[in-house]
């Protein structure tokens, strides 16, 4: 049996950015945008939203404290312009925030044609599916950690919406999002041993499977290394029910290692930040649906757009700050994450909701 291993972290020879796009201290390039457009959800999940923190009282932001959507497209098409080629719509849950396909559509306009994608939990997919591909979007990941009710019910935080989730997933097949992905948070003890199912489950049906390693995210989910299962482990489960080889990276900076069942079957994707971090590739910012850019998924402070936005500064004055934030960029975490947890002086990252995962 081959050694799980980085072979599929391959390069891509496809261009990932513009010659004039900027490059932080590591040399890395800006070519993902995550736009999150809402950070209210309508699950529960622990690991990212507990509900102890995100109760029925808690006060989230208000509708008048987010981006409008013409302040998004802006923003989106400055980004593109510094050599963003993928944008993914995030939250939260982005399909909670009203007429959403219309953002996509105009997402969809900008200049150098931007991969439009989206992150969803799937429980208002397949109402919005059809609307959201004729708007332009070209893909759609759902969130997805268990086929056993008992435990989806668990991790999601107490609702019965599993069947909806996955009629969503084919009402999103059947309208062309496609390649559609789903993308499963691994706790050992929690949802391990339903790995396997979920592989088999999507198996052959063009859906792509991605495993993740459980993630020290935010500040409130408890986050303790036993609870996580080495993508190596998952893959010689997998591999061992199913034969695998290994894939090419489709691009640089992508974060998932990629492998191809050997009959013929698909693919699946293993997301290792904890066992084997990616940081050196990492190519995205994130901007918070009140504008606020961060630079990592760990982030502890992030630099607020809107405000110089809405105080009349031009496109150039606007591009200036992205790309003198960017050029400054130094984010390693999960590099670092032993060191940084254990220093007293580490301050409290992000919450995961805010500016989506």
């Amino acid at each position: 049996m081959p050694p799980y291993c980085l072979c599929s972290r391959k390069a891509s020879t496809a261009p990932i950015a513009s010659a004039r796009g900027p490059r932080d201290t590591h040399g890395r390039p800006l070519h993902d945008l995550r736009i999150s457009v809402m950070d209210r959800c309508n699950f529960r999940c622990p690991y990212c939203m507990p509900r102890q923190t995100f109760h029925d009282s808690y006060r989230f932001m208000k509708s008048a404290g987010r981006l409008p959507y013409e302040e998004i497209v802006r923003l989106a098409r400055l980004f593109v312009s510094l050599g963003v080629q993928k944008i993914r719509v995030t939250g939260g849950e982005p399909l909670l925030r009203a007429n959403l396909a219309d953002l996509v559509g105009d997402l969809t306009a900008l200049p150098g044609e931007p991969d439009i994608a989206l992150t969803t939990n799937g429980v208002l997919l397949a109402k919005h599916a059809s609307e959201l591909k004729a708007a332009g979007l070209a893909r759609v990941t759902v969130s997805l950690d268990s086929l056993d009710p008992e435990i989806f019910r668990h991790l999601c935080g107490g609702f019965d919406e599993l069947a909806t989730v996955l009629d969503g997933i084919e009402y999103a097949r059947r309208a062309g999002l496609t390649p559609l992905k789903i993308n499963t948070v691994i706790q050992r003890g929690v949802n391990d041993a339903g790995a396997l199912d979920l592989a088999a489950r999507f198996r052959g049906t063009g859906v792509v499977v991605r495993f993740i390693e459980y993630m020290d995210v935010g500040n409130r989910n408890h986050w303790q290394p036993g609870l996580v299962v080495p993508s190596a482990e998952l893959h010689a489960r997998i591999h061992a029910r199913w034969p695998l080889a290994p894939l090419d990276r489709n691009y640089v900076g992508e974060v998932a290692q990629r492998y191809a069942y050997a009959d013929g079957q698909g693919e699946i994707g293993f997301i290792s930040s904890i066992s084997q971090p990616f940081c050196g590739d990492c190519s995205r910012a994130r901007l918070s649906s009140d504008g606020v850019l961060y630079t990592c998924l760990f982030a502890t402070h992030g630099l607020d757009l809107r405000a110089p936005l809405r105080a009349g500064a031009d496109d150039e004055e606007l591009l200036a700050t992205i790309r003198n934030r960017w050029t400054a960029r130094t984010d390693r975490y999960s590099e670092l994450r032993a060191t940084l947890r254990a220093s007293a002086a580490q301050e409290p990252k992000i919450e995961m909701n805010y500016i989506g995962g």
